[in-house]
């Protein structure tokens, strides 16, 4: 799936498919992260990995005021425990399918919102 690029100077979607996401100067393959400041790839495979810990090493390096989870071709939800677990560390969190994660990220990145996109 291809996107309007909305501003050449961050780190705008491209495009996705199964296993690598393009941004407007690089590409990565999938599992990533993806903020305003920062691209990497991450050891986190599944759903089922996210937790404070997990996502400890990616968060402490900016602030974010959400995160958005890219679960593949079909929404998958976070459990109510891991809901409540990151809703401690003050982070809204929103999981959907890959597509309508990028879309999301690229219209609040483009609004200078502080947010980050986990692509599983």
């Amino acid at each position: 799936m291809e996107f309007t690029q909305q501003s050449p100077n961050q780190n705008t979607v491209i495009s996705i498919d199964e296993s690598t996401i393009t941004l407007s100067h690089t590409q990565l393959k999938i599992p990533c992260f993806i903020s305003s400041k920062k691209v990497e790839e991450v050891s986190i495979s599944s759903l089922e990995d996210i937790s404070k810990e997990s996502l400890f090493p990616i968060l402490s390096q900016e602030s974010l005021e959400l995160l958005i989870i890219g679960t593949g071709i079909h929404s998958i939800f976070l459990s109510p425990k891991q809901q409540v677990s990151l809703s401690e560390l003050g982070l809204g969190v929103e999981s959907m399918n890959n597509v309508s994660a990028c879309s999301s990220f690229n219209l609040l990145l483009s609004d200078l919102r502080p947010v980050g996109l986990l692509i599983l």
